[in-house]
């Protein structure tokens, strides 16, 4: 998701697919076909959600929830028809407490830019309240046990001005060291590159130790904008 304003979080988990990912399961006849779909907007959740409910259009219910934004601040469930509470809250609440490494003790729930939907139909028996909460949760955990995930994190711009036969060898320098290049320019006067660097206090810190020790002291990071990229994975 591309936002205009600074958010708390500086990462946070995708889906690392952009096509939705789908799973089927049975219940008493009953049959629930859940969805997930990677969404950057509001619109593009609502979009897939009512996509869905063309191409099921003879389906008892499209019960659906989504989440957006780095900080999760964009929150949305449907019952769709369903007893209220039974459906649209419980779908939202497996994607919030979803664990994007579940084999890791660091692992943190923050998965978002993610939309959720469960198309039921109906088998002619009645699931109660109880029933209807496990298996839209269950049908969801399902979906997201199908789905694979990476970071997308926020990318801070820094440009270091350079006299220009500097230029070529601090960009190698630095890209040895790991670091993005995001650009480099060439003036009548002087030279900028400009790195991209995860944006936290930390990477920061050691990408103005690292730059002052190419330089020998002369370079400083002028820290500009902001950008989102998703972690490549190896």
């Amino acid at each position: 998701m591309n936002t205009d304003h600074e958010t708390r979080a500086t990462s946070y988990a995708v889906l690392t697919q952009w096509e939705p990912v789908q799973s089927l399961l049975e219940i008493k006849r009953s049959e629930f076909i859940a969805f997930a779909q990677r969404v950057e907007s509001e619109a593009d959740a609502r979009a897939f959600i009512e996509s869905l409910r063309k191409q099921y259009h003879d389906a008892r219910h499209v019960c659906s929830a989504f989440v957006i934004g780095a900080d999760r601040d964009i929150q949305r469930s449907s019952d769709d028809g369903e007893p209220a509470g039974t459906a649209g809250i419980p779908m939202l609440q497996a994607v919030l407490a979803r664990r994007t490494d579940p084999d890791s003790e660091a692992s943190s729930t923050n998965l978002s830019d993610i939309c959720v939907v469960v198309v039921r139909y109906f088998g002619g028996i009645k699931l109660g309240a109880g029933g209807l909460v496990r298996a839209y949760t269950d049908a969801v955990v399902q979906v997201l046990d199908e789905a694979t995930t990476t970071q997308r994190r926020r990318l801070r711009a820094g440009e270091v001005k350079l006299p220009h036969a500097e230029a070529g060898k601090f960009e190698n320098e630095v890209r040895s060291l790991g670091f993005t290049i995001i650009s480099v320019d060439y003036f009548a006067s002087h030279a900028v590159v400009t790195l991209g660097v995860f944006d936290s206090p930390a990477t920061r810190n050691e990408a103005k130790t690292k730059v002052a020790e190419l330089t020998m002291g002369k370079g400083e990071i002028s820290w500009g904008e902001t950008s989102w990229v998703d972690e490549v994975m190896n």
